[in-house]
């Protein structure tokens, strides 16, 4: 089909019905129906073609691995959940935490354990933080801001064994197609990762609010409320310290005094409060969330090198020949084949572990159903001429340091709107490696800015699943705990806009 404006048509109706929608879905199941009719204006031609991409796009093998990977995934989560793993894991580190500073600390240090999916992370670590809350004195958007600081950011730079991996790997490479670039998409996804500059900022200025901002503005906070405790908690830090000398007024008006008895039942009834994490009847087995976990990365890492080591001059290159789809699909469903045998000599049944398998695993059908749409509209507009027409027009209205910091704000701003990283990725993906290939942007740099601007979303937007899981969680106002981030995030927006600025005019 000969490239005209309609090219563009899909892509500027995807983005708004989003926003208006506040659903990725629907924008992008209207976006593919155009394209599909653009190409066939038959009564029934565009629903028939449209069909047609979706089963041709699905049939394809890295999609359908893709696929595999997130569902099983999601159900080894799920069993893991259902066998006490999440529950054990709770209550084995909730005794070793005996001051703020400490419950803190254990925040960003169990990254390492729960780095595979944010949600997973924020089901794990945010009933221990509830637990402890009282006790220790935290304040909940202290305790929900550390977490989340610590969660999509962070999983987004992680190359291996994470719910993320396959997604990102996947966008890449529909968008090196549509831009007719012959590249490894893992290779070039590893390459992208320092250029993700909203994800480092945002590590770091929450390292600042976590260790030092608040502390000091909740002390200044306490004696002001001895004096005056009408004064409203207007900002950030203004909130969490009024937060924080309200419990402790309320403590010392009670005259209570908590013994470690006392103390422990709180912290049991404030953990069993999270019915997303396990229900009164989960067993405690810190050691089935450790042992899967601890055998997939292995494996992962093992078979990676495996898979490339045939040639490779280093161990790192050998990670970079790889298969490396591939052999996380392997190592996950080795994993999962130990995994059921460890938990069925626990006296778990085959049954019920399969049931809460399949339970995980259909948790992900929305975003299986977003992929196979992302997937299908890429190639319907690389039939209207997509890329075609960006070369000949688009290309020359933008200058290419522009491209970058424009991508990453414009993406942040609809993936604040929309709540979802996955999503505002999907959509700017392919437009963006185009824009970069043609203007002669250097596409690591603009790939890095899709995935600032989705994570900036994650994190800051009331709409994304982490923060409303997150505050079903802590029992937190959705809406006020997601303004009180909203300063962090654009202090690390600012700081990543100007990277991206700075970068363009360096990197070509």
């Amino acid at each position: 089909m000969a490239p005209s404006w309609k090219a563009l048509l899909p892509f500027l109706v995807v983005i708004p019905i989003s926003i208006w929608t506040k659903q990725v879905i629907p924008g992008l199941f209207v976006a593919l129906l155009l394209g599909s009719y653009l190409i066939d204006p038959a009564l029934l031609g565009g629903l028939r073609t449209m069909l047609s991409y979706m089963v041709d796009n699905i049939m394809q093998t890295n999609n359908i691995r893709i696929i595999i990977f997130l569902y099983v995934f999601a159900g080894l989560i799920s069993m893991i959940k259902y066998t006490g793993g999440i529950k054990g894991f709770v209550h084995l580190i909730s005794k070793k935490v005996k001051t703020v500073r400490s419950a803190l600390m254990l925040t960003w240090i169990s990254t390492m354990v729960t780095f595979s999916d944010p949600d997973f992370r924020i089901i794990t670590i945010a009933p221990i933080m509830k637990a402890l809350k009282k006790r220790l004195g935290l304040s909940s958007q202290q305790i929900g801001f550390t977490i989340e600081v610590t969660s999509n950011p962070v999983v987004a730079l992680i190359p291996l064994a994470t719910a993320f991996v396959g997604y990102m790997v996947s966008v890449i490479d529909k968008a090196l197609k549509t831009a007719g670039i012959d590249a490894k998409p893992y290779i070039v996804y590893v390459k992208s990762i320092p250029f993700n500059f909203f994800s480092f900022t945002i590590i770091i200025v929450g390292l600042y609010y976590s260790f030092f901002k608040y502390s000091k503005k909740a002390e200044a906070r306490t004696v002001e409320e001895k004096t005056e405790k009408s004064v409203p908690a207007q900002r950030w830090n203004e909130r969490l310290a009024f937060e924080f000398a309200e419990e402790k007024m309320t403590d010392m008006n009670k005259g209570e005094k908590e013994n470690p008895n006392e103390a422990q039942g709180e912290e049991r009834e404030g953990m069993e409060s999270c019915p997303r994490t396990y229900n009164k009847e989960t067993p405690i087995k810190p050691w089935n969330l450790i042992v899967p976990l601890f055998i997939m990365l292995v494996l992962t890492l093992f078979l990676s090198w495996w898979d490339g080591h045939k040639g490779a001059k280093t161990f790192f290159d050998a990670f970079l020949r790889s298969d490396a789809l591939g052999a996380m699909l392997e190592a996950l469903l080795i994993t999962v084949i130990i995994t059921v045998v460890y938990f069925f000599f626990q006296k778990f049944k085959i049954a019920d572990l399969l049931t809460h398998f399949v339970k995980g695993g259909n948790e992900l059908m929305s975003v299986i159903l977003m992929l196979t749409l992302i997937w299908a509209l890429s190639a319907v507009s690389e039939d209207l001429g997509f890329s075609q027409y960006i070369t000949d027009n688009v290309k020359d209205w933008i200058p290419h340091y522009f491209v970058a910091p424009v991508l990453f704000l414009l993406g942040a701003l609809i993936s604040y709107f929309i709540g979802s990283s996955w999503g505002t990725w999907g959509m700017l993906m392919p437009l963006g490696v185009t824009l970069a290939h043609e203007s002669g942007t250097n596409i690591l740099l603009v790939i890095g800015a899709v995935f600032a601007s989705g994570t900036f979303g994650a994190f800051a937007s009331p709409l994304s699943d982490n923060t409303v899981t997150l505050c079903t969680i802590l029992d937190l106002p959705v809406m006020e705990y997601a303004r009180t981030k909203l300063v962090p995030a654009f202090i690390a927006a600012g700081m990543a806009a100007v990277l991206f600025g700075v970068m363009s005019f360096v990197m070509r």
